[in-house]
């Protein structure tokens, strides 16, 4: 990388101190601004592939359905087919009258004459005037003065100015852009915007658009709002203008010019959904107002079904959405960090039980149930670095069972080895059927058919109560009738077993158990923890609609993964 010394900033600071500027004193960003959608103009121009009429019709009435307000539908002068487009919404009444259709137009006579022909019959209509005037523009493409540059824009807006009395049908709004306006000089930018509001005469009930677009992005994000600032401060008729902001993403810093440049004053932002556009794309407006959504803002767009949001872009543009693009992104939820897997299963315990109404989970700034994504499959993923509590969280989740948290590590353990050697993601159902072939209701070699308990209390001792047990039990296909007592139900059937032929030697470490759902026919789950003569530790989990035999059932569980490692010996 030698060549970099060809290169210098190539945008213009405002000639305002430091201290002037009032969008470094604030932190957040209180309203949405207006939305103004350019996918069909600016997002159409970027695709290798452009939309056929068909798909832009469909795509301007799903973008009506997320609640966008204005929507730039093409350059009607310059394409058959945005023409055609323009006229098909106009004459098949697909245009609600709360919306309003936006048209891009050249400083051009019989392309103004055009475009105005192009609107006919249009409830409302914003048409979009521009020419560039960055000094690059001004010096090597259109070797004009300043002088001539502004003419041009004049001329332009006292044409449109014209022909707004030939249609009085329709309620027009005009809009102009200073086409690459980052690298216009600040003073020049001023003087050219101020010229033409003067022509349009804004009033309070008719507001004139100055867009101010990062045609190129060319500056660090804050530099881009000192500029935004300064021409908000400088704006004849400041009131009765609307300033648009369109970003583009040169940079990768787009959503932040967008951000800074609304706290710089801004009140409009046009964009693409996920930032297709030219080059690197315009600015992004699904982070955009999710940005603003997870900062408690209304963004005043519905991407509550994000997956809907993706399919429909990626049908209509047939471009990808990357994985982790932030907020539709497939793994934008994905935990697979042990660490990470552990903080959210412990944070979405710790809401359920104290506050649901907020939500401050650890690693999610977004529920993903608020754009239609799901806990399960979406927020913890299983491979070869999850954890204990990601693991425990699938389980529990999706199949009710409530790991012992002494357990937890060797399930862990267990599933990170298969993902390894498999090298692959689990699936729950995966996970699941490996957990339950491990450690639940395993019977062989070691059956207990049935059992039956009495308990023995004494009114003349202050020694534990016993219990008994009566019980048929079956160790590699022999038949055992069998009866002990014990200070406990497991310690009976333990003692009875060995009065079989057989060498149990364990001891027990722990016992819990649970209902497996609130249901009041649910089955039990019991969890049992036995340790051989080398304090190894072995699990078993049993399950039956009675909870005493579902202890009895993990028992025997453990008792047959123990026997795996140790065979029990006559």
């Amino acid at each position: 990388m030698k060549n970099y010394n060809k290169y210098k900033v190539g945008y213009f600071n405002p000639p305002m101190k430091a201290n002037e500027y009032e969008w470094t004193q604030k932190d957040h960003i209180e309203k949405a601004p207006i939305w103004c959608s350019v996918d069909l103009r600016d997002g159409n121009q970027a695709l290798i592939v452009p939309m056929s009429l068909e798909e832009k019709v469909d795509f301007f009435q799903y973008l009506v359905k997320l609640g966008f307000k204005e929507i730039e539908v093409g350059f009607p002068a310059a394409s058959e087919t945005e023409y055609e487009f323009l006229r098909k919404l106009i004459e098949d009444d697909l245009i609600p009258d709360d919306v309003t259709v936006q048209v891009l137009t050249q400083s051009r006579a019989h392309i103004i004459e055009k475009t105005f022909e192009a609107l006919k019959g249009a409830k409302n209509a914003i048409v979009h005037l521009y020419n560039s005037t960055s000094f690059a523009q001004r010096q090597q493409v259109f070797r004009a003065s300043e002088e001539e540059i502004i003419k041009i824009a004049v001329d332009g807006a006292k044409m449109l100015k014209e022909y707004v009395s030939r249609y009085p049908e329709t309620n027009f709004r005009f809009q102009y852009s200073p086409e690459s306006f980052t690298g216009t000089e600040m003073e020049f930018a001023k003087d050219i915007c101020n010229a033409v509001i003067d022509v349009w005469e804004p009033t309070p009930d008719n507001k004139v658009i100055i867009n101010l677009p990062a045609t190129v992005e060319m500056s660090m994000p804050h530099v881009f709002a000192n500029q935004v600032e300064y021409m908000c401060k400088n704006l004849h008729n400041r009131e009765n203008i609307i300033v648009s902001l369109h970003p583009h993403n040169d940079r990768g810093t787009g959503v932040a010019d967008a951000e800074l440049g609304i706290l710089a004053g801004g009140d409009r932002i046009e964009g693409t959904l996920f930032g297709n556009g030219e080059r690197t794309g315009n600015v992004d407006i699904v982070t955009l107002a999710m940005n603003m959504y997870t900062h408690g803002v209304d963004p005043m767009l519905d991407f509550s079904d994000m997956p809907d949001v993706v399919a429909h872009f990626e049908e209509y543009t047939n471009m990808v959405v990357s994985p982790r693009q932030p907020y539709g992104g497939a793994l934008v939820f994905a935990a697979f960090s042990g660490s990470h897997q552990d903080a959210i299963s412990k944070g979405m315990k710790w809401r359920e039980e104290t506050d649901p109404s907020r939500w401050t989970v650890p690693y999610l700034p977004l529920d993903p149930h608020d754009v239609g994504r799901e806990y399960d499959g979406d927020v913890i993923r299983i491979n070869s670095q999850s954890g204990k509590g990601g693991v425990a969280y699938i389980i529990e989740r999706n199949y009710g069972y409530v790991l012992p948290k002494a357990m937890m590590a060797e399930v862990g353990y267990m599933m990170k080895d298969i993902s390894d050697k498999h090298h692959e993601e689990l699936q729950p159902e995966d996970i699941f059927e490996a957990f339950s072939k491990e450690y639940i209701n395993d019977f062989t070699p070691i059956d207990i058919v049935d059992a039956t308990f009495s308990h023995f209390s004494s009114t003349k001792s202050e020694d534990a109560d016993s219990v008994g047990v009566k019980m048929r039990a079956v160790i590699d296909g022999k038949s055992y009738n069998l009866e002990a007592e014990g200070n406990g139900r497991l310690d009976a059937v333990s003692n009875a077993l060995r009065k079989t032929d057989y060498h149990f030697d364990y001891k027990f470490i722990t016992y819990s158990e649970h209902a497996i759902s609130a249901d009041s026919n649910s089955k039990a789950a019991a969890y049992v923890c036995i340790a051989d003569a080398n304090g190894n530790n072995y699990w078993g989990i049993g399950t039956h609609a009675d909870i005493i035999l579902a202890s009895v059932n993990a028992l025997v569980s453990a008792l047959n993964r123990m026997n795996k490692k140790i065979h029990f010996v006559k």
